[in-house]
């Protein structure tokens, strides 16, 4: 890899980085709710559908460069998504003492996640 792609590829994965993060804190706080991070399980299970279509449609087909898919998938999706928030959320309900809530809502973030990254393979390889 030579020296001049690494700096474009840092500086796109840089700038879709900055506007996948700016987009998940509008998706937070437009979902807020006082005790249950439905901002965090929108943009995973959001972005799993978009990174699984991105990937198994026009990455997969040759459709789009390399360029275009660092901005958008390692970028914008890596920005947009947040394991660490969703692993924030389960240690807050443990150390609440809410064992039951900490694991309903993994399964449901694993769960939904997993769920959308499935359907956004099927609807890309149907496309």
């Amino acid at each position: 890899m030579d020296e001049a792609w690494t700096a474009r590829a840092f500086l796109l994965v840089a700038l879709g980085g900055a506007l996948g993060s700016a987009l998940r804190y509008a998706a937070n706080l437009s979902l807020h709710r006082v005790d249950h991070g439905w901002g965090t399980l929108a943009v995973n299970v959001l972005g799993s559908f978009a990174i699984a279509l991105l990937v198994f449609g026009p990455v997969a087909a040759g459709r789009m460069g390399a360029d275009v898919r660092l901005l958008l998938a390692t970028g914008i999706l890596g920005g947009f998504t947040t394991m660490s928030g969703f692993a924030l959320e389960v240690m807050a309900y443990l150390d609440r003492g809410e064992g039951a809530r900490a694991a309903a809502w993994a399964l449901l973030m694993t769960g939904g996640s997993l769920g959308a990254a499935v359907a956004g393979r099927q609807l890309a390889i149907a496309s």
